[in-house]
Parts: C-alpha cells; sequence; structure tokens
C-alpha cells in the first residue's frame, strides 16, 4: 500500500545473533548532517517517494515498532518539497541476488505490497507512475557478504575469498542488472526524472570485533564505485562513527550493545534504535 503522509511500518526479518543485516553497507559520501530542513535539489513532480532494500529499509527494531526507520524520517523531510507519499519496498534479508530473481527470506510482508522480485516491482512502479518518483533510495549489500563473517567467543572469523567472491557478485548485480534497470525507468523518454541515492554500512560488531571494520570499508568501497555514474552514494559510516574503536555511536545508534560500557544485559541485534535511523534519515537529506 501506498503511503501518505503519516507513512509506514517496516519489513525485514530478525536474525540469528541478528548478525543478520548489516556487516556493513554503500557508495560516495556525505557526513552526518543533523539538519532537517528541506531538500533543495530535487527533480520531477516531487509525487513520490520510492524507498528500496533490506531490513534497514523496511525499518526493522527488535521491539516489533516498524513505524520509526529511516525511511519514515526521510518522508517526513521531503514533505516539506512537495513529496506526497512513499512505497517502501525493503524487504528483510534481501541480497542483490534476491532482489533480482525473488526469494527474499522475510517472514514478515513488506509496507508496500508486491510479488515477484523488488527490483521487477520497483520498476513497474516506476514506469507506472512516469516523472513522479523525485528520490529513490537504496540500500543492498550486506546480506551478499554477512554469510562470511563468523562470531567466535574469541571474536570473529572472516572467510577472506568467498568474501572476495560475495563482492564480485554484488557488484556485477549492481551495475548490470540492478541500478542499470532504476535509471532506466527513471528516464522516460530521454529525460531524467528521479534521483538514486545510496547508503553505505556502518560496522555493528566494531566494539567487539576490530578486525571487521576494514571488511566494512571494502565493502562500502565497492559500493560507491558501483552507484557511480547512476546516482549518489551517502556515507553512513562516517555518521555512524567511522572506523574509531571503540565507537560508542555503535551503543546508541544500533541495538547491538555488547561490548558497550554500562550495558548489564546487552543485547545483539545489529538493527538502528530510533536514533540510528534518524541519523540514516539526516545523512540522506544532506545529500538531496
Amino acid at each position: 500500500m501506498l503511503k501518505d503522509a503519516h507513512i509506514s511500518p517496516r519489513v525485514l526479518a530478525p536474525v540469528t545473533i541478528v548478525f543478520f543485516m548489516l556487516f556493513a553497507f554503500a557508495p560516495a559520501a556525505l557526513a552526518d548532517s543533523h539538519d532537517s530542513g528541506p531538500s533543495s535539489h530535487l527533480i520531477g513532480a516531487n509525487q513520490y517517494y520510492l524507498a528500496l532494500g533490506d531490513s534497514l529499509a523496511f525499518g526493522f527494531q527488535p521491539n516489533g515498532d516498524y513505524t520509526h526507520g529511516y525511511v519514515d524520517d526521510l518522508f517526513q523531510i521531503l514533505q516539506q518539497d512537495g513529496v506526497k507519499a512513499v512505497a517502501n519496498m525493503g524487504c528483510g534479508g534481501e541480497s542483490s541476488v534476491t532482489f533480482i530473481q525473488g526469494g527474499c527470506p522475510s517472514s514478515i510482508p513488506p509496507h508496500f505490497q508486491y510479488t515477484g522480485p523488488q527490483l521487477t516491482a520497483a520498476v513497474n512502479f516506476l514506469k507506472a507512475n512516469p516523472g513522479k518518483v523525485s528520490v529513490v533510495t537504496l540500500d543492498i549489500g550486506s546480506n551478499d557478504v554477512l554469510r562470511d563473517t563468523t562470531i567466535t567467543p574469541n571474536g570473529c572469523t572472516i572467510n577472506q575469498s568467498q568474501f572476495e567472491a560475495d563482492l564480485a557478485t554484488l557488484d556485477t548485480n549492481l551495475t548490470g542488472t540492478i541500478l542499470p534497470a532504476l535509471h532506466k525507468a527513471l528516464t522516460p523518454k530521454g529525460q531524467i526524472t528521479g534521483r538514486i541515492v545510496m547508503m553505505n554500512y556502518y560496522d555493528p560488531l566494531q566494539n567487539i570485533c576490530p578486525n571487521t571494520v576494514p571488511g566494512t570499508q571494502a565493502l562500502n568501497q565497492h559500493l560507491a564505485a558501483d552507484v557511480s555514474g547512476f546516482g549518489t552514494i551517502v556515507d553512513v559510516f562516517t555518521a555512524f562513527g567511522g572506523a574509531t574503536t571503540p565507537n560508542p555511536n555503535i551503543c546508541t545508534y544500533t541495538w547491538f550493545t555488547l561490548g558497550c560500557p554500562h550495558s548489564p544485559q546487552p543485547t545483539t541485534d545489529i538493527h538502528p534504535t530510533d536514533l540510528g535511523y534518524s541519523v540514516i534519515a539526516n545523512t540522506f537529506a544532506a545529500a538531496l
């Protein structure tokens, strides 16, 4: 369902030690901005905002509140520019492979109902609303590489060869299929009518496994290179505190409090809190 001014709940599947959806997420760079004022460079008719991606786009939180994700927060900002409705297709557990082929593993239905692959639904929505979608946000990639890191009692181990192979697959899927399809659908009659804005990822594990930071940075470098020529990257990694370890922001911007001081009952869900989602939304807004 298309959501108007008060937006939507979100979708994404919870994970095991909830390392499920985030290892690291995507491309080019805008540091944390807490300016929630209206954006000034939207193009097109400013009627719709299309949100695509995984559990972060869905707005998953382990407390069951799926109504305060970054898409909800960003939509509130975009309304100041006249954007009237948001279609949030984010699906928990989505990888670049399932984004193209279908088979998203989430048991929670997306806020905007569709059948088949998310990419197909997105392209169909853009074609059905030519010139009316001013902003397309995207977060995808963390679930492509999550399987490559294992949390152990002694830290984290990374299967480097598999990680590199999965990055290559992600690059191919983004540059060969996903981004060209979205860009084409946003260019009816040869005229660009909307912007693709893609985020990179923070590292929720860095306080307990500093050795995961280089992998997150590598993923983000690939995402930035992939989106070049198709859209803009926003630097959520830096907005969440970057590579600094320990990183106190992880303790408040996410539900992953293992390794945080003053946390008598630490939790291990890697998804953002309300505050973290707000930071992501403001980082997107600063790029628009």
